[in-house]
């Protein structure tokens, strides 16, 4: 257990079908490059390779407490099938998975727990 603060939980959101899970895809990328995007508070650009391609996306990990420029080779979760999405002049092809944005909580990554292939599916 660690030292944080013991944190009240937020409500369970509404049940799903199994069929609804199943059609997001999230996947394990490897961040080439993390880029700042001057006009934005909280937005940066990840490159991210998935094996056979890489893909842009934003993120908001600016002011998360952490050097940035440490996440360049780390591997982490990203849901890769939404719309993309233009911000700032920039478009998204995804969406880095985090733990704890929604509750206040230091930036914190959804991470494999050993290396593995670009790529690979979660779930």
């Amino acid at each position: 257990m660690n030292d944080e603060k013991k944190m009240e939980c937020a409500p369970i959101k509404p049940m799903i079908d199994l069929d609804l899970l199943k059609r997001v895809d999230i996947r394990v990328g490897t961040i080439r490059s993390v880029d700042d995007i001057e006009r934005s508070r909280s937005l940066v650009r990840l490159t991210v390779g998935f094996g056979d391609h890489e893909r842009t996306i934003l993120a908001g990990l600016k002011g998360a407490g952490r050097n940035l420029e440490e996440l360049v080779g780390m591997q982490a979760l990203f849901v890769v099938n939404l719309e993309p999405k233009e911000m700032f002049g920039e478009t998204s092809e995804g969406m880095l998975f985090d733990v704890g944005y929604e509750d206040g909580l230091e930036l914190c990554l959804a991470i494999p727990e050993r290396q593995v292939s670009d790529g690979a599916r979660a779930g």
